[in-house]
């Protein structure tokens, strides 16, 4: 039966089979001749010759039926609108093949190619309404300038990414840590929805494979491997983002994280992050000079949509609620925030948020006392 199999149903079964982690499969296909059929029809001991590859891995490999129905893969695939993408194909991103452990093939929804520059935007799930409009700001921002944000569709700042990019027409892709069928949060369907219908959805598990303590950091290192560079927005120590970034500096990625509070717990990984040399984030322009792009490199603006305004004007718009922190600097006013919690009757927490947000936004300056002025 292996002889039948083409060369991509080869490489999905291989893909499929438990216990056989990426560095195994490359290396078998490797010392194989790069031909997945010839793997399949292998004999045990010249599986076992490979490094790394002993009875187990051998026996599932040559027992491959018993653990993978192909034909319901196949149909699963048909029915979900889904495609099963390996180097070779056009699609796959380009940046991936170049890590050490690259997928042997990718699961996707989704009519995205990934011809432009990709950006991960990662974070806590637990994150502060700071952390969710810093992370959309940012994702709207990159995703104007042409580039393709990459996320894990979790709760919190992954959310904030692709809704962010999605905003402004932008391209997003989802990286899951499950089978493409299962969407967790359910909360996010919709959200799936849109980033299959406006980007692509991208993952290495077969179907119905649920999420576990092994799936997610493989997953995130495709999140990296996919991008040029990757933004941690917020994180605790030992969160998943912490991971996403480690394997960022090892794929030789660019890492920025982006400061928070010193007394919040979700700033600590940022700001761990900063200490071990990651740069600090706090404009999109801190990305654009540190890449680096040429004319003729730079990925291509999204055009604004019809009746909007010019996007550096769109960059700087405030919300009304900033607007009206802002109508309390007027004529040079230099206040406390206790005293423009006085003057607009917001909360110290929202207050809070509003202020960094305006900050990063240069429209506020803060002085070395405290207090805060309008920046001219």
């Amino acid at each position: 039966m292996n002889a039948e199999l083409t060369t991509q149903q080869a490489l999905l079964v291989l893909n499929a089979l438990p216990n056989i982690g990426p560095i195994s499969l490359n290396r078998l296909l490797t010392d194989l001749g790069g031909d997945p059929r010839e793997v399949l029809n292998a004999p045990a001991r010249r599986l076992e010759s490979v490094k790394g590859v002993g009875p187990a891995i051998s026996g599932t490999v040559r027992n491959w039926s018993e653990h993978f129905n192909l034909v319901r893969e196949e149909e699963r695939m048909a029915k979900a609108n889904t495609v099963f993408i390996t180097p070779d194909n056009t699609g796959y991103p380009r940046l991936l093949k170049e890590i050490n452990d690259p997928p042997i093939g990718l699961y996707r929804k989704g009519n995205y190619e990934f011809g432009q520059p990709c950006i991960a935007i990662v974070g806590s799930r637990r994150t502060t309404l700071y952390g969710q409009s810093v992370a959309k700001r940012f994702s709207a921002d990159l995703a104007r300038l042409g580039f393709c944000i990459v996320s894990g569709l979790a709760r919190g700042i992954d959310t904030a990414a692709h809704e962010g990019a999605l905003s402004v027409g932008g391209k997003t892709a989802a990286v899951l840590g499950s089978g493409i069928d299962i969407i967790y949060p359910p909360e996010n369907l919709d959200l799936y929805r849109k980033i299959e219908a406006e980007g692509a959805i991208l993952s290495e598990f077969p179907f119905g494979r649920r999420a576990d303590r092994q799936s997610f950091p493989m997953r995130n290192r495709v999140v990296a491997g996919i991008c040029d560079a990757v933004i941690v927005v917020e994180s605790d120590v030992q969160g998943g983002s912490m991971i996403t970034a480690r394997f960022a500096g090892e794929q030789g990625r660019l890492v920025y994280a982006v400061p928070g509070r010193i007394d919040q717990a979700t700033s600590q990984g940022c700001h761990q992050l900063i200490r071990d040399g990651a740069t600090l984030l706090t404009c999109v322009d801190d990305i654009l000079s540190e890449l680096n792009y040429l004319d003729g490199f730079r990925p291509s603006p999204i055009p604004p949509k019809e009746g909007q305004e010019d996007s550096a004007i769109i960059a700087g718009e405030l919300t009304s609620d900033e607007a009206m922190i802002m109508a309390c600097f007027t004529g040079g006013a230099i206040l406390t925030p206790d005293a423009v919690a006085e003057l607009t009757g917001l909360s110290a927490t929202s207050l809070s948020s509003l202020i960094m947000m305006l900050e990063l936004k240069h429209r506020l300056a803060r002085r070395l006392d405290g207090s805060f002025e309008a920046r001219h």
